[in-house]
């Protein structure tokens, strides 16, 4: 089942990091293609004609798209291999794919508004509403150890990528996340004990220094 695996990704997406993350949990062997979004390779153009976006799982020939959808092919896929990252609780299963949903729609949005935004007041607003929806996070979170059920799954593998993003965002924005949200930073830490984590997400000074960079490029 493992033959024939390639996933087309780009390094500092969060997006790839989530797929990487699941093949890593499952121990599924696969081949790595680095594409570069200013430049898509034909076989990108090919294997994803509708968003012509990265990521894309190749299995056997065929693509799957979309970063929650491919984590969710792969625990299916492999099903047969541990752990399991959908709880088999149909109503936790929901649970878990509404809030890798939430984190598409608010977490991802919110948090890009702080490096995209220009003057003071909108900087202001784009960093309240960012705690706002990491707060909601931290409501789910509670006192369990993951955010959906006892076991890091779907949501924690969809939220856990941005966390990389937390010290960029605390330098442009001039905030203090970890100290805003106590029980997200536990539970950060508490992730990145785990291998598939720690050894996917490259270091926050590195996409610090890529995001400067591109504001560098862009002319901020």
């Amino acid at each position: 089942m493992d033959d024939d695996v390639i996933l087309l990704d780009f390094w500092v997406s969060v997006f790839g990091q989530r797929v990487r993350i699941a093949l890593a949990e499952k121990g599924v062997h696969y081949e790595n293609r680095e594409e570069n979004p200013q430049n898509k390779t034909p076989l990108l153009l090919e294997m994803n004609p509708v968003h012509k976006k990265i990521p894309v799982l190749i299995h056997q020939g065929k693509p799957v798209c979309e970063s929650n959808i491919i984590v969710q092919y792969i625990d299916e896929a492999w099903h047969d291999k541990s752990p399991s990252l959908l709880p088999s609780d149909p109503y936790l299963r929901a649970q878990a794919r509404f809030w890798a949903d939430f984190v598409d729609k608010k977490v991802y949005e919110s948090a890009k508004k702080i490096w995209m935004t220009e003057g003071e007041e909108d900087q202001q607003v784009a960093k309240k509403e960012l705690i706002e929806v990491l707060k909601v996070l931290e409501g789910q979170l509670g006192e369990k150890p993951y955010l959906v059920g006892e076991s890091f799954g779907l949501a924690d593998i969809a939220l856990i990528p941005f966390s990389m993003w937390f010290h960029t965002l605390n330098e442009i924005g001039k905030m203090n996340i970890e100290r805003e949200c106590p029980k997200l930073a536990a539970w950060v830490n508490r992730c990145m004990e785990r291998e598939s984590v720690s050894k996917t997400l490259p270091r926050p000074h590195k996409f610090y220094e890529f995001i400067l960079e591109m504001q560098k490029k862009k002319g901020h």
